[in-house]
């Protein structure tokens, strides 16, 4: 499976620009012969203005059917990172991803919300678990904030993902735990772990997109240039590793 990590740089409130934006990434990531492109956290909107809610896109409609359209068109897979949405006067933050097909394969609220910024003031957080399979393959997303989460993602893990997306606007100023993070979620579940972070130095959102082996190796290294890097993973490594290393069946369930 060929990835694009789709590290690009929205501008905040400037809706318009970044549709385009994000339309040109989808379109260079199958240029490149991607089979999944990955998007950041926030990207109609970035993160975030201060009318985000006269901004956000109402119902998720403009945002489904855009992506939706581009994956069809295209013949790629797209995680679809996250969108201010405007829902029944709440905003959230959340996750549409689309098969080649064009069809809406999972939504995901943003469950945790990063209140050291306020985003637990201004977004409505989710309450909804999903799984999804691209070409045949089970995965899990999580945004920025989920990864500091053990349990949440030990659940995608206990059950059955291979890949879990991580679709983020990380701060420079915690890179190091960006890299520490997606490294140990990969490590400890066996899993691996696909990571896509927004480009745009004045908001403080600092790149180092990567993807991770289930051993925490780089597929590919953390890098700050913004623009799209594409990578194959090859996915026995998961079955290899689990029975090399039997963490799952070492688990004492009995005790927590």
């Amino acid at each position: 499976m060929k990835i694009a990590l789709g590290q690009v740089a929205p501008v905040k409130g400037e809706v318009e620009n970044n549709y385009k934006l994000i339309e040109e990434t989808i379109r260079e990531s199958k240029n490149q012969g991607a089979d999944v492109v990955v998007l950041p956290e926030t990207w109609n909107t970035f993160y975030y203005p201060k009318n985000i809610d006269e901004l956000a896109d109402v119902d998720g409609t403009r945002s489904k059917e855009f992506l939706s359209k581009l994956a069809k068109e295209l013949d790629i897979n797209i995680i679809g990172g996250s969108v201010a949405v405007k829902e029944d006067g709440k905003i959230y933050n959340r996750n549409y991803n689309f098969d080649r097909q064009g069809n809406l394969l999972s939504e995901y609220d943003k469950i945790h919300l990063y209140s050291p910024a306020g985003e637990d003031k201004l977004f409505q957080g989710g309450n909804k678990y999903v799984t999804f399979q691209i070409d045949g393959v089970k995965c899990g997303v999580v945004l920025c904030y989920d990864v500091r989460f053990v349990e949440w993602v030990r659940k995608f893990a206990l059950d059955g993902i291979e890949i879990l997306f991580n679709c983020a606007s990380w701060a420079t100023s915690k890179l190091p735990h960006w890299e520490a993070l997606n490294r140990a979620r990969a490590i400890e579940n066996q899993i691996f772990v696909v990571g896509v972070n927004s480009t745009r130095y004045k908001d403080d959102s600092g790149g180092h997109s990567m993807i991770v082996d289930p051993l925490g190796e780089y597929i590919v290294a953390p890098y700050e240039k913004t623009g799209i890097v594409t990578a194959e993973i090859d996915l026995k490594k998961v079955k290899e590793i689990r029975e090399e290393m039997s963490f799952f069946a070492d688990r004492r369930s009995d005790l927590y």
